[in-house]
């Protein structure tokens, strides 16, 4: 018994679009992800060899970690060929003509391709929001192992945060294999006036309890007279607002927290007036631009493709592939606008699908009805 055609208004031909949709994008994008990964592993091979990676790390760690976000990065290109393709084969069919002279609107005719869209764009949602990112931990521990001269998590040499208003931490030097920095301070203020300082070295984190400890101490005090004072002390054992996560570099970060750790993360960010809060709020707003501009490119793509036009097939993909390639560069042209505060974080991300949605809107009014 099946399932979908028990949708209402769900028709044979929509089973018939539906099926050819997705048939094309998975086909599409499996042939894709096979090529991408033989040449990615004969360009490895060296280092799998020389490091001695293990067979299963190399398929479970990397691979398996590797092809999802491969999938999610050319999912929206994939969709727009998909349906350029197949609909443009339709239309030279002349089967589109004979589709709408039966009387189906060209607007009926956009349900299967939307409800195609939805299925696919709601895959690219969850592998961004929580299978990518969980993967992409294991995937940049192998690389930062196997993977030579790799350094995908940029540990900061000198690391400057707000724990709270007036007090701040300096760290420097940092050892994700040691968990020890060979400096650590905590200044805190009162208005512009530094009243108190402690300084330790050879600081150790225990990423468990999220405690600092030394083995001594200098806590340096400003006097009321203006003098400074200090006292020396031995086994430094403290519980602050900082973690090992915000020493390294904030890009790369992002990258391995899932949806409700990057939104715990802006939080902790925003609280502590980072400099970072415009990469975070891309970096989420991304999450689910990308996934939505599904809809808009497959509306263009069955607008444009559903004309028979001189040319025949060749145009529409030819047209298909140049706008997809524009939507692709605007977007990381807005991207980095919006990281340099340029603009709101949520408008540079959004901004491309909001011009292409004017395209879609444009094209589907003067798509054959």
């Amino acid at each position: 018994m099946r399932l979908i055609p028990s949708i209402p208004g769900y028709r044979t031909l929509d089973r018939y679009i539906l099926k050819k949709f997705l048939m094309t994008y998975v086909f599409g994008l499996l042939m894709m992800s096979i090529i991408i990964v033989v040449f990615d592993y004969v360009e490895r091979v060296d280092d799998f060899t020389e490091m001695h990676a293990p067979v299963d790390a190399i398929i479970f760690d990397y691979y398996l970690n590797f092809i999802p976000h491969l999938v999610n990065q050319f999912s929206a290109l994939f969709t727009f060929i998909s349906v350029i393709f197949f609909t443009s084969k339709l239309a030279m069919q002349t089967e589109i003509v004979a589709i709408l002279s039966g009387g189906v609107s060209f607007r009926r005719l956009m349900w299967p391709y939307m409800l195609g869209a939805g299925i696919i764009a709601l895959a690219s949602l969850c592998l961004s929001l929580w299978i990518i990112p969980e993967g992409q931990k294991d995937s940049v521990a192998f690389q930062a192992k196997y993977f030579k001269g790799n350094q995908l998590i940029d540990y900061q040499e000198h690391v400057y945060r707000q724990l709270e208003p007036g007090t701040f931490a300096y760290v420097r030097g940092y050892s994700p294999d040691l968990e020890r920095v060979p400096f650590f301070a905590i200044e805190r203020y009162e208005g512009s006036d530094m009243v108190e300082v402690l300084n330790a070295a050879s600081a150790t984190f225990d990423e468990e309890s999220g405690r600092w400890t030394a083995p001594r101490y200098v806590i340096y005090t400003r006097g009321e007279d203006g003098t400074l004072g200090y006292e020396q002390f031995r086994n430094l054992d403290t519980l602050i607002n900082l973690d090992a996560r915000e020493l390294v570099g904030t890009k790369g970060l992002v990258k391995t927290l899932t949806f409700e750790e990057l939104n715990d993360f802006l939080a902790q960010q925003r609280s502590k007036g980072s400099d970072d809060l415009f990469l975070i709020e891309v970096e989420r707003h991304t999450r689910f631009s990308y996934p939505f501009s599904t809809f808009i490119l497959t509306l263009i793509g069955v607008a444009i493709a559903s004309r028979k036009v001189r040319g025949g097939m060749g145009m529409h993909i030819g047209m298909g592939i140049t706008l997809c390639f524009t939507y692709i560069m605007l977007g990381r042209v807005f991207e980095q606008i919006a990281l340099g505060g340029t603009v709101p974080p949520w408008l540079g991300v959004w901004l491309p699908n909001i011009i292409f949605a004017i395209i879609a809107l444009y094209v589907y009014i003067k798509a054959p009805k």
